[in-house]
């Protein structure tokens, strides 16, 4: 959930007061980092994910699930052994937005030894093993991205009554009660709301199933006049929790370079699209079928901080930019080559000067100018005078809170672990089990190696990218949308990707619409596909046995979702929902279907029950 600060935080009004501030003093400790740490390289590889748990209660008498608003102590518990022995556990575990979810990460980063991935799906066993042992009777820690009901009445134990007059967020849904008690969330949930003017507006189109009411349109009457602002045919939430509540699953890369960094940036950002639609896991909102697969949409909306001038509903007065997309968005340019960013980039001019003139280059002054038109979020009191030299949080403040879809991430200030830079990769949706959730990150990881080895170039235009992301959240998207993706993706000897887009003029004939099947498994005089380049990497380095047959079974899983074979974690649920008994093909997820749901979800995450339909041959 990025930067967690502590003390006494400040309201809106405050905050905004010294925006200008913490942008100058961010701005003052990006380039101390950059200074120090420009020259570093032959940093070796070291990577890790991010799991986020959300943990559940089960009356098994009267068939509901709920999700578990859990005592803080239960972290300090988890963290024992991190604390006791830093750097030596093999788990670390930190706080999550809901009061409901934890995040839990290896102990220690990876490397680039092969048989380290022999390491990652017992370590993710770990974790929910962990987890699950310190919880109540009858409650369990899930793998799931979205709790089905989460915002119906008396969806958390203990419930309590959303208070819309008077809470942070003012939802009609979501109790402040079920917000992490960290003054942070509460804060951010504030502030996002107070800045925006008004509260958040999430909208997801409702799957039409044969029952379900055309129009669809839920009555608001007895709501405030805000909550009435549903839409036709659409679901509605109101809350920065119905998108923070959710889980996903990330990986952090550690670049031997800072060239190097920017380089996986840019090639990753064409590949999250595909990971999103591969990992799709979120068909269900608030209680109803929705038409979409994937949480980033929603995500995005529930964080939108923008004005109205700012989203252009009203002409520029107040605020200085027409800002197109959420501070949670797709990335808007590349790092490392400019020919592919088709669309205006808005920035903050000054800090780009500011940037030029110490020496930043025109792309990384660009990148960082574009973070830089937002405003901070959270700001504490104690926090406000800092070092820009030995501190960054000024500048993390303002970079933790651009929830894009690729995080560019340089060293921290004070690194006693030799921390370099660093790329994250964030659009994946949380599986099921250990297994789905270890082969995506065995293909981000591995796909990383190999466009660096074999000098891959997969740039296509910005817009393209954007419209990829849009089309990858679509019901059954891993089937049924084609996306955008390089042709030809090999590079002249010596060149890197960066310099062969660099020396070309970008064309439409340098990309056409391919289906995810063709993107991964490649096809004849069309594509040569990831996973085949991949298995050309891995034969090129040589492997051991037990590492290769690691491999290979995740590689075998994300083949087999590409082309249909093995379901996408949506689409078993929906199927799911389409044949429990008590689903009235309406598009209501009700109590007994949710419990069901997340009982099977349960037995399938905790290994007790093997799902052939997601998993494969055991």
């Amino acid at each position: 959930m990025g930067l967690l600060d502590g003390g006494s935080p400040l309201s809106w009004a405050e905050t905004k007061k010294n925006a200008d501030l913490i942008r100058e003093t961010g701005i003052k400790q990006f380039l101390s980092l950059y200074e120090r740490f420009q020259g570093l390289t032959d940093d070796c590889l070291k990577w890790g994910d991010e799991i986020e748990f959300t943990v559940v209660h089960f009356d098994h008498d009267k068939k509901t699930a709920q999700v578990q608003l859990t005592d803080p102590a239960l972290l300090e518990r988890l963290q024992q052994a991190e604390n006791a022995d830093p750097g030596n556990s093999p788990t670390a575990w930190r706080p999550e937005y809901g009061s409901f979810m934890l995040e839990a990460t290896p102990g220690k980063p990876f490397g680039g030894a092969t048989g380290d991935f022999n390491e990652i799906e017992p370590n993710m066993k770990l974790r929910h093993k962990e987890l699950n042992e310190m919880l109540a009777h009858n409650t369990r820690c899930m793998n799931i991205t979205c709790f089905p009901r989460l915002g119906c009445p008396s969806f958390s134990n203990p419930s309590f009554t959303p208070k819309p007059d008077s809470s942070v967020s003012r939802s009609a849904f979501f109790p402040d009660e079920a917000i992490n008690p960290h003054p942070r969330f509460s804060t951010l949930t504030r502030n996002i709301r107070t800045r925006r003017g008004s509260k958040i507006a999430i909208h997801v189109p409702i799957f039409k199933d044969v029952n379900t009411p055309s129009p669809f349109l839920e009555d608001m009457s007895q709501h405030d006049e805000e909550t009435q602002a549903g839409q036709p045919d659409h679901i509605y939430m109101d809350a920065m929790g119905f998108g923070m509540g959710m889980s996903c699953l990330q990986v952090t890369f550690q670049a031997c370079s800072l060239a190097e960094g920017r380089l996986l940036y840019d090639q990753l950002t064409a590949i999250c699209p595909i990971v999103l639609a591969l990992s799709a896991s979120t068909p269900i909102y608030r209680g109803y079928l929705s038409d979409r697969d994937c949480r980033w949409a929603v995500i995005e909306q529930s964080v939108d901080d923008r004005t109205r001038e700012e989203r252009g509903l009203d002409p520029l007065e107040n605020d200085k930019y027409r800002i197109p997309k959420s501070r949670y968005s797709p990335v808007s340019c590349y790092l490392a080559s400019e020919k592919y960013n088709d669309q205006e980039i808005v920035q903050n001019q000054e800090v780009y000067d500011t940037l030029r003139t110490a020496g930043i280059d025109h792309l990384l002054a660009t990148h960082i100018a574009h973070l830089f038109i937002r405003d901070p979020l959270t700001l504490f009191s104690e926090q406000i005078d800092q070092s820009t030299t030995t501190e960054s949080n000024h500048f993390e403040n303002i970079q933790s809170t651009n929830w894009q879809s690729m995080r560019f991430k340089p060293p921290p200030a004070s690194s006693h672990a030799k921390i370099g830079w660093r790329v994250e990769f964030r659009p994946a949706d949380l599986q099921l089990t250990p297994f789905e959730n270890a082969a995506l990150v065995m293909f981000v990881v591995i796909l990383t190696r190999t466009v660096l080895s074999l000098n891959l170039n997969f740039y296509i235009p910005i817009s393209k990218m954007e419209e990829n992301m849009r089309r990858a959240q679509e019901r059954n998207a891993v089937l049924d949308q084609k996306f955008y993706f390089r042709k030809n993706v090999y590079t002249a000897d010596g060149q890197t990707a960066a310099m062969a887009a660099d020396s070309a003029t970008p064309s439409d004939d340098d990309y056409e619409e391919m289906s995810i099947d063709t993107i991964v498994n490649g096809k004849d005089g069309v594509f040569p596909g990831l996973l085949p380049l991949m298995d050309s990497y891995l034969r090129d380095i040589g492997m051991d046995v037990a590492s290769r047959c690691t491999v290979s079974r995740s590689f075998e899983l994300i083949r087999k979702r590409a082309t249909g074979e093995l379901k996408t974690v949506a689409k078993w649920m929906r199927d799911f929902v389409a044949a429990h008994p008590h689903y009235k093909q309406d598009s209501v997820i009700n109590e007994r279907v949710n419990y069901d749901l997340l009982m099977a979800c349960d037995r399938i995450s905790s290994g007790t029950e093997h799902c052939h339909e997601l998993e494969g041959d055991p």
